[in-house]
């Protein structure tokens, strides 16, 4: 007899006006704090600014709520934070929408037309 283990649905929970707030808020951590980012099959590896361990640590727990189905390990190296963003096997289809938003740079305008991290 095998035991059947539920796993999290590939989705991410927030509506759309508070994803592109959520969106628009790491592409500016990003672009103040990103230093590195690596693609390997199901996995992405970031590497971030030491000064910016609060807010790293804000967004893993504000995507391990929406996200369930991710996984996030955060290292605390001495010249910079390594995150690994790990996507179970059922999301491979969706890898690349679901890892493109941690790899961006560049904030876009919110539902406001703010590239600020308003929330609107």
């Amino acid at each position: 007899m095998s035991e059947t283990v539920d796993a999290e649905p590939i989705i991410c929970t927030l509506d759309g006006g508070s994803f592109k707030a959520r969106m628009v808020w790491i592409a500016d951590l990003n672009s103040r704090a990103l230093k590195k980012a690596r693609r390997q099959d199901l996995r992405l590896e970031l590497q971030y600014a030491p000064s910016a361990i609060g807010d790293v640590r804000q967004m893993i727990a504000q995507e391990q709520e929406c996200c369930a189905f991710l996984s996030f390990d955060l290292t605390v190296q001495r010249r910079s934070l390594k995150l690994v963003i790990t996507a179970p096997e059922a999301a491979r289809g969706a890898a690349e929408t679901v890892f493109e938003p941690f790899q961006e740079k560049t904030p876009q305008p919110a539902a406001c037309g703010c590239t600020g991290g308003c929330g609107a």
